[in-house]
């Protein structure tokens, strides 16, 4: 009896472990995230920090953008490929004054913002604010309206 059971037993095991690793992917995609910025080196913490000022600082840069969208993507995934109308969307905006950003992962002069921001997966989106500081990020598809309603709860909060 057992010995006939036993596939049904294993099939069940193993949708219920696909079932909690998705559920916990993004968890466990910041977990690793993290894990890879607590491994950067001082030298690339500080080179990364001193690219972000200079482009993405837009108090003292100043450009005239309000945020900065970091899009960390290949061309090759398709979730990165839906995103690209995302980016449009976003860029042409007239509620937000958003600088959008692509950064394509196998491009090695975004390597250091990759270790920087523990890029672990793509699509990658990080958001900076004016001052080029990240106040969210998100793994996977995201549209354009979510965004959006990011940086205004953003700017709002500012504001208050």
């Amino acid at each position: 009896m057992f010995k006939k059971l036993l596939p049904y037993f294993l099939v069940l095991g193993v949708i219920a472990l696909i079932i909690v690793a998705f559920s916990l992917k993004g968890k466990l995609n910041n977990f690793i995230s993290e894990k890879m910025q607590q491994q950067v080196s001082v030298e690339n913490s500080s080179s990364a920090k001193e690219i972000i000022q200079r482009k993405y600082n837009y108090l003292t840069n100043g450009e005239d953008f309000d945020f900065t969208f970091l899009e960390f993507s290949s061309t090759e995934c398709a979730i990165c490929k839906q995103m690209e109308s995302v980016l449009e969307e976003v860029k042409q905006s007239e509620r937000v004054n958003v600088n959008v950003v692509f950064l394509h992962i196998m491009n090695s002069d975004n390597l250091e913002l990759m270790k920087y921001y523990g890029i672990s997966a793509v699509p990658m989106q990080i958001l900076l604010d004016k001052q080029g500081n990240e106040f969210f990020r998100h793994y996977g598809f995201i549209s354009a309206r979510a965004l959006e309603e990011k940086f205004l709860q953003n700017k709002t909060a500012r504001n208050s």
